[in-house]
């Protein structure tokens, strides 16, 4: 497709950006269009999955006919079934007529099923049926139903990882995926953020009758250095934050990093071992985020432990009237002891863990192996750790690490 025809599709759809990703996935979506395939569409939650399967819709032969819109994650389990296939009269409770489905009333247009990796399996072999034979069956019914229908599907689950464990099918990823279209995350998208911002920005502005917001060249720096782990939804939340809250109408740098959380941002290391392999990551890693975890878990029932022992000292004791075992008296139960083992019991464990996890010692590791890996070159380490190179060259002061 040419530049131009991109171009009135971004136009018309409301696609903003001019990623090479982006600008690709919205040329296979023109091309696999006018034919019948099936289409699956990756890419993280909030990357604006949603317009590539009305692309394909509007430019295909069945753009006369419906277009539905399925969010397989947010239907219980109990009712998917009915919802997509449709029920028979009195084949559960409250099926108090028939149902015709969303295939039976999407026949000759498209449905889109969004979140298609949260199917549950029963659910999985039905919709198999349908793209193999246009064939299924209603909830309590043995009549055999046929339908024409385009399916696109979408998901920011990895279903390879699904397959493996056992909660996707194998066969149906295949009849699925049979062409792939692959949304790139925002932080892979360059410039594309600004241009986002600046669209979000006139939109509240016309919105909410106020002058619209400008970023500083600074500010556009931080937008763009940002790792954006929300994507396209989060960068259009922080400009509605921003367009409402802030007085000053020209953003710059030091505002606009208010609003973006720090511990995402780079200023908390550690949490960077919840992200997709950077290459210096290992087990070791994961397993200090484990600890991390345990020990946030441990004070947490420590305190818990605490209270309900207090609560129930301050029971037995209002008075702090000590109680002597006679034999007309229950025996005396010596939760002083009992609390004092308990706490001393989750102190050792807490402060082990404290001993041999240091927060700092952790930071400091993790930079030092993304200074070795890029052999020193600060702009690249610090783009591996996902931080500014402000905030990388502030931690090697920190920990003499030059």
């Amino acid at each position: 497709m040419t530049s131009a025809e991109i171009q009135k599709v971004k136009l018309r759809f409301g696609v903003i950006g001019n990623c090479s990703g982006l600008l690709r996935a919205i040329d296979i979506a023109m091309q696999v269009a006018p034919t019948d395939l099936s289409v699956l569409v990756t890419g993280e939650s909030g990357v604006g999955k949603e317009s590539f399967p009305q692309i394909i819709h509007q430019y295909s032969r069945r753009k006369h006919g419906k277009y539905i819109a399925v969010n397989c994650g947010a239907i219980p389990e109990g009712t998917i079934d009915s919802e997509l296939f449709g029920h028979e009269k009195g084949s559960f409770t409250g099926a108090l007529g028939d149902r015709k489905g969303y295939f039976g009333e999407a026949d000759k247009g498209t449905i889109f099923l969004d979140e298609v990796g949260e199917l549950p399996l029963p659910t999985q072999a039905r919709l198999l049926r349908v793209l193999e034979s246009g064939e299924f069956l209603k909830v309590g019914s043995s009549k055999v139903e046929k339908t024409d229908v385009r399916i696109v599907a979408a998901t920011n689950v990895n279903l390879r990882q699904a397959i493996a464990d056992g909660r996707f099918r194998e066969d149906l990823y295949y009849r699925l995926n049979t062409v792939p279209i692959e949304i790139p995350p925002l932080r892979e998208r360059g410039n594309d953020s600004v241009l986002l911002f600046r669209k979000f920005a006139a939109d509240f502005a016309e919105k909410y009758n106020m002058p619209s917001i400008q970023l500083t060249d600074d500010a556009k720096h931080e937008l763009v250095s940002y790792s954006w782990p929300g994507n396209v939804r989060q960068l259009k939340n922080i400009a509605e934050q921003i367009s409402i809250i802030e007085t000053q109408r020209e953003i710059t740098g030091e505002i606009l990093l208010r609003y973006l959380p720090e511990k995402i941002k780079g200023g908390n290391l550690p949490a960077l071992l919840g992200r997709k392999s950077t290459g210096f990551e290992s087990e070791r890693e994961i397993l200090y985020q484990v600890l991390f975890d345990m020990r946030k878990d441990i004070t947490d029932l420590k305190s818990l432990v605490h209270d309900i022992m207090n609560d129930r000292i301050s029971n037995y004791y209002p008075d702090d009237t000590p109680i002597v075992h006679t034999p007309n008296t229950p025996a005396t139960i010596n939760l002083d002891s009992r609390l004092d083992t308990v706490d001393n019991h989750i102190q050792d464990t807490q402060e082990y863990i404290e001993e041999t996890l240091s927060l700092d010692e952790v930071e400091k590791e993790m930079i030092k192996r993304a200074l070795l890996k890029h052999n020193g070159k600060r702009k690249s380490a610090a783009k591996d750790l996902n931080i500014s190179e402000r905030t990388l060259y502030r931690k090697i002061k920190e920990y003499d690490l030059d």
